[in-house]
């Protein structure tokens, strides 16, 4: 028992084990990435100081080049949104909000404002699926589109719909143009049902593999594209759709027990250390591997297995062992290319500065109260620090529908 106490005391630090100061640190972490995206943004300036980093293997260097601004932008808001949503905490967490939903408002004037210098890239392949980050995070934060003015929601539609261009990929980016429906779905405009229920219906009656993961299309691949984009995606959308009309009423309470045991297979992938598996395409998505169990804790559908804190503790530690590493970020504060630093040859194709920034997604927490026993409860130890501790622990089972 004491080398168990020991060791736990070694894997969380003292800002773990203070709850305050593990919220503040959070938010800390959240403003050293977010701060350069949104500020530049906001002043119209994105395109001028962000630096354009692309893959050593670039696919299309052209087109990369153009959409790396909506990249960056559209998965930054997308992990702070509930944040933005969010109207407590103290007068230093309060005061940085107020900050960030000015920059927002304005961030997003600019990305749809065709005058503007900052104006995105809306049509093509890639476009889609930054468009589809940027709806969520609108679906999360009514309060941003809710203070948006009129020239700005009609802007934004007329992007959106530019989408409906492009034809998603047979894969998980068929949940890119079902989410930017659910969008136009969720706040009453018209939608086309027919690409969110292909999408829902391609996954729910073909790709479901077993054992809380689905196939990525026709084929399974061993990477986090669950937790990326698939399982946040699909109960997004899912939620608003059966709030309209229970379209997915039957698939919800299975979707549900995927989604839970898929949360308690990522909890295990947290190394004693915040490290975790390295493998699969886009690794240089740092936390965002962990999306999916990160917005399992903000919508309270944690199995019951799974303790808010000890989930506080394991993404707290993913934070430090991913942002702390050396070179993760340039001399001016743009994130480099990277897992644990600067990792250029981690990089597939289609990465580039913009496309790291879907680490936002681990900061999803930060949408729950300071009250919330995600960030009240004492720290616990998640599974690979009790295990490697020497603690006895239930043994792991998979889980058939």
């Amino acid at each position: 028992m004491k080398r168990f106490v020991l060791l736990l005391l070694f894997f969380v630090s003292d800002e773990m084990m203070a709850q305050d100061n593990t919220r503040t640190a959070w938010l800390h972490y959240m403003d050293k990435v977010a701060r350069p995206v949104l500020g530049n943004l906001a002043a119209n300036t994105l395109k001028e100081q962000m630096p354009l980093v692309l893959s050593e293997r670039v696919d299309n260097k052209e087109v990369r080049s153009k959409v790396a601004y909506l990249e960056a932008f559209a998965r930054t808001l997308c992990g702070i949104a509930p944040w933005l949503q969010q109207e407590e905490g103290d007068a230093y967490e309060k005061n940085l909000r107020q900050q960030y939903r000015e920059l927002a408002v304005k961030a997003l004037s600019n990305a749809v404002n065709p005058s503007a210098k900052d104006y995105m890239q809306w049509n093509g392949g890639q476009p889609l699926v930054d468009a589809s980050f940027l709806s969520f995070a609108l679906v999360r934060c009514p309060w941003l589109w809710e203070h948006a003015d009129s020239t700005t929601k009609k802007n934004v539609q007329s992007a959106f719909l530019q989408t409906r261009n492009t034809v998603p990929s047979y894969s998980n980016w068929l949940l890119f143009t079902g989410m930017i429906e659910t969008f136009f779905c969720k706040y009453n405009l018209p939608y086309d049902k027919v690409r969110i229920d292909f999408a829902v219906k391609e996954f729910s009656n073909h790709w479901y593999t077993g054992d809380g993961m689905f196939a990525d299309g026709n084929n399974f691949h061993l990477d986090y594209y669950n937790s990326y984009v698939i399982q946040p995606y699909l109960q997004c959308i899912v939620t608003v759709i059966n709030s309209k009309d229970s379209s997915y009423k039957t698939f919800a309470p299975k979707l549900d027990k995927i989604n839970k045991r898929y949360a308690v297979i990522q909890e295990r992938m947290i190394n004693a250390d915040g490290s975790f598996p390295v493998t699969g395409r886009s690794i240089t998505y740092r936390g965002g591997a962990f999306h999916h169990l990160a917005n399992m804790a903000l919508l309270h559908l944690l199995p019951d297995e799974l303790t808010p804190a000890q989930i506080r503790n394991a993404l707290t530690a993913v934070l430090k062992k991913t942002f702390d590493a050396t070179n993760t970020f340039n001399d001016k504060g743009w994130l480099n290319i990277g897992l644990a630093g600067s990792q250029p040859g981690l990089a597939e194709g289609y990465i580039n500065t913009g496309s790291l920034y879907l680490c936002s997604q681990i900061f999803l927490p930060l949408g729950l109260s300071p009250q919330d026993d995600f960030w009240s409860k004492p720290a616990m130890p998640w599974t690979a620090v009790k295990i490697w501790s020497g603690q006895d622990v239930k043994a792991d089972h998979a889980a058939d529908l």
